[in-house]
């Protein structure tokens, strides 16, 4: 049986500060009022309802002009993607692994030494090797994670490693109590390549035993490729390093936009952007088709299929995609979780691709779609509070649980121009494209059946009253 609080948790949506679910489903039985299994089934029916009635409207989004979706961490998740909130357990087993394979004599590698001593300074706990890998040694125990935001732990590391002068090789930071810890520079080094390297290993997606998770990716596509032909191609930004996307998209036989043109090596060429696809015409004077199955893909901070490699005149960005390969660790250019990502987003090729992002989000009549974002990245945000200034954008929020300062921010307006999706049954990304993105092409169909149905239903009573006659 359905109550006040199932509903409140698992669906919300927000457009500017009308609550829909509030005002239209939870206001048939007060909560103050008993709750019985009649009203129960009518809250449910209009729950259902309203979750029609949004879907029709999110496709009215979608015949928008200039449609684009931000993709984050939160859309990897079921794939096997690891959430950067704690230290992933998977990246932590992954770092113990590689540092018993350097394992030499009694003596672990300095670098992994390094990372209990600097996590225990930073969060507090006692956290030492030797106990750790006696809990990861028995799988069957139910692991916590290192309370710690990767993305925090990296920028102490940076923070310190930007401490050491040209030619010193130890420096001392002070602790309560007046205790020391020695941190030596090949250590952290060495520490944050393993980090950024085991990390890019966990990001090749999806995990074994999530492969089923790419068809959320591969309706996603399959929903989006149903916008009428005459409108601007859609454009799907993510943040993820991930090729959930390419793969969903090769699944559905779709052609993705990306930036880089060639055939046996494919070098990053922006201006790929700005060509399309036609079927041509059967005759010369005949008309061009434009090609259904496009999509252009802009990955913001980089991708595990990207490799740096000399600059030159076939390659002017010295940038080139290919396959996943695990060994190509030191010529990746991913923008991984760090203070140095906002100078690197500054830099070629990403301030090409956040220029496009920029003005992709600023045109008239223009649509943008979060789907798993946090909201932790400042360059990004900057983006879309430059869009919102715009008066015909539309921002649709879907996030199961929104609680970014950025959010609460652009709640407190109460613009009505903002959706706020959110819920464990409609605010992650599968439960999103299952119930709430639709496929026009069938919306289409059904508008037309129930039309029909609508008209025969009126028709019936006049031919039955012909008959009496």
């Amino acid at each position: 049986m359905t109550n006040n609080g199932d509903l409140s948790s698992k669906y919300k949506i927000l457009i500017g500060s009308e609550d829909l679910i509030k005002s239209n489903v939870l206001s048939i039985h007060p909560e103050e009022q008993k709750i019985n299994s009649a009203n129960s089934l009518k809250a449910e029916k209009k729950l259902h309802e309203v979750l029609k009635e949004t879907r029709i409207r999110i496709g009215t989004l979608l015949k928008t002009d200039n449609v684009s979706f931000l993709m984050g961490a939160g859309t990897s998740i079921e794939a096997g993607g690891v959430s950067l909130s704690n230290i992933p357990k998977s990246l932590e087993n992954a770092m113990l692994v590689e540092a018993k394979r350097l394992h030499t004599g009694s003596d672990a590698p300095g670098w992994i030494n390094c990372f209990y001593e600097t996590a225990t300074l930073i969060s507090g706990q006692i956290i030492s090797y030797k106990e750790r890998c006696k809990i990861y040694k028995n799988v069957d125990d139910d692991i916590e994670p290192i309370c710690l935001n990767l993305e925090d732990y990296l920028s102490h590391l940076h923070t310190w490693l930007s401490g050491f002068r040209n030619f010193s090789e130890v420096i001392k930071i002070n602790l309560a109590g007046g205790k020391e810890l020695e941190l030596k520079k090949s250590d952290l080094n060495a520490l944050i390549r393993n980090i950024t390297g085991c990390l890019t290993e966990l990001i090749n997606l999806p995990s074994e035993g999530n492969e089923d998770a790419m068809n959320v990716h591969r309706k996603f596509i399959k929903k989006i490729l149903t916008r009428p032909l005459n409108l601007r191609r859609a454009n799907i930004f993510t943040l993820n390093y991930d090729t959930l996307i390419e793969q969903g998209a090769d699944a559905d036989g779709a052609v993705l936009v990306d930036g880089f043109v060639g055939n046996l090596k494919r070098v990053f060429r922006p201006e790929s952007f700005d060509l399309d696809f036609y079927f041509p015409a059967q005759t010369t004077e005949g008309q061009v088709h434009r090609f259904d199955r496009v999509l252009h893909l802009h990955k913001l901070h980089g991708s595990i299929t990207w490799h740096r490699t000399e600059q030159s005149w076939e390659n002017p960005y010295g940038l080139y995609a290919t396959y996943f390969n695990k060994q190509c660790k030191d010529d990746d250019v991913l923008i991984y979780p760090s203070p140095l990502k906002y100078g690197q987003a500054l830099g070629l090729p990403y301030s090409e691709l956040f220029r496009r992002f920029g003005n992709a989000v600023v045109q008239p009549q223009s649509v943008l779609f979060i789907i798993g974002y946090g909201f932790g990245d400042e360059h990004v945000n900057a983006i879309i509070r430059q869009a919102i200034a715009i008066p015909s954008f539309t921002l649709v929020i879907v996030d199961p649980d929104p609680h970014s300062n950025f959010v609460k921010q652009i709640q407190k307006i109460g613009d009505e121009r903002v959706w706020i999706i959110s819920g464990e049954k409609i605010g992650t990304f599968s439960s999103f494209v299952e119930q709430l993105l639709p496929d026009l092409r069938e919306e289409e169909i059904v508008t037309k059946v129930m039309k029909t149905y609508h008209a025969l239903a009126i028709k019936e009573p006049q031919m039955e009253s012909d008959d009496d006659e």
